[in-house]
């Protein structure tokens, strides 16, 4: 269907102006998964296609007081989810070379998971060690490189790190120091010929792009392409899209309205071009592309986090996986992340 939607916000001096974009096509999405628990209802995201077939997503925490996370392994065709507990609270979990075997951000450490043994192999620990109460959130890989940021646990206080974990030396360098929340991410090479890092810090409500020097370990200074401020909604995961001109987001909802919402953003441009919806679920936490029967959909997670017994009632699909449909024709880039052995 089609619908009126709000474009970004641009914010002057003593002004915040709201434009609308009249024609923008919205899709409802359906239930793709039902968790089958509370616990992995609690704050699904990540999801992400498998080269053996299947989709994978973590279960960030399971509950407002747990310690311990999952990697999940989803086939799609039959509904049949397996769930993986990891040794603490993951931030990402991304497949490698190596069948069974993820690479993911877990409290502050990197390291690899084998779901086939439930080995957890460290790579780098100490992440973020300078400062405290901080852990690994989300990331996205870059050939042999991965791009990740932390979040600050109370989600006040600038003091997260965004870092490089550089595959041709395997060196771990901070890029920034001043997040909160490190949401969505994404590498693109289509602007002035030169590696971009997308990036989303939550509570800012923007989207910001900076260049990314991979061999100098450097990001230069970002700027703004969407910028939600004057609206309830927080930008979460993010990817972009096959073609390489726009910006899929999924949007983090605390309020209560009836669905929650992705939409997909011109990367040049910021202009509103799509939306999808998940009736019956508000807070919006990852989008990916996957294919089935050789069609293209949106895959988006979604959260129960923050929600009180009222709130889930009125939302029966909060925590759910949904699939919407789209007109892609491939699913993008989503590389492995290459390992020895």
């Amino acid at each position: 269907m089609f619908s009126s939607q709000p474009r970004h916000q641009v914010k002057g001096e003593a002004l915040v102006r709201t434009e609308f974009l009249i024609m923008v096509m919205t899709t409802e999405c359906k239930v793709l998964l039902h968790p089958e628990s509370a616990a992995l209802r609690f704050l699904p995201e990540g999801p992400y296609s498998l080269p053996q077939g299947g989709l994978s997503w973590v279960g960030i925490q399971h509950g407002a007081a747990s310690s311990v996370g999952s990697v999940n392994i989803l086939d799609v065709a039959s509904g049949n989810n397996v769930s993986h507990e990891l040794p603490g609270r993951p931030g990402f979990a991304f497949p490698t070379s190596t069948p069974g075997v993820f690479i993911a951000g877990v409290e502050r450490e990197l390291g690899l998971f084998d779901t086939r043994s439930g080995q957890w192999t460290v790579l780098c620990d100490g992440v973020d060690s300078s400062v405290e109460n901080t852990i690994i959130n989300d990331g996205v890989i870059y050939h042999d490189n991965l791009i990740f940021g932390c979040k600050e646990l109370e989600f006040k206080t600038r003091k997260a790190g965004l870092y490089l974990y550089r595959g041709r030396d395997r060196q771990l360098i901070k890029l920034r120091d001043d997040q909160i929340c490190s949401n969505g991410k994404a590498v693109t090479a289509g602007i002035d010929d030169r590696l971009h890092l997308v990036d989303i810090d939550s509570p800012s409500k923007q989207i910001t792009i900076a260049a990314l020097d991979i061999d100098a370990g450097t990001l230069g200074e970002q700027s703004v392409i969407v910028d939600l401020s004057a609206e309830e909604v927080f930008p979460d995961g993010m990817l972009v899209t096959p073609n390489g001109q726009s910006l899929i987001v999924a949007l983090y909802d605390p309020a209560d309205p009836a669905f929650g919402v992705a939409r997909q953003y011109g990367l040049a441009s910021g202009e509103l071009e799509a939306v999808w919806t998940c009736p019956g679920s508000p807070r919006v936490t990852c989008p990916q592309l996957f294919s089935i029967e050789g069609a293209v959909h949106l895959v988006l997670t979604t959260a129960v986090e923050h929600m009180e017994a009222d709130q889930q009632a009125r939302h029966p699909n909060a925590g759910c996986l949904f699939m919407g449909t789209t007109s892609f024709d491939s699913i993008g880039d989503q590389p492995v992340f290459p390992i020895s052995g």
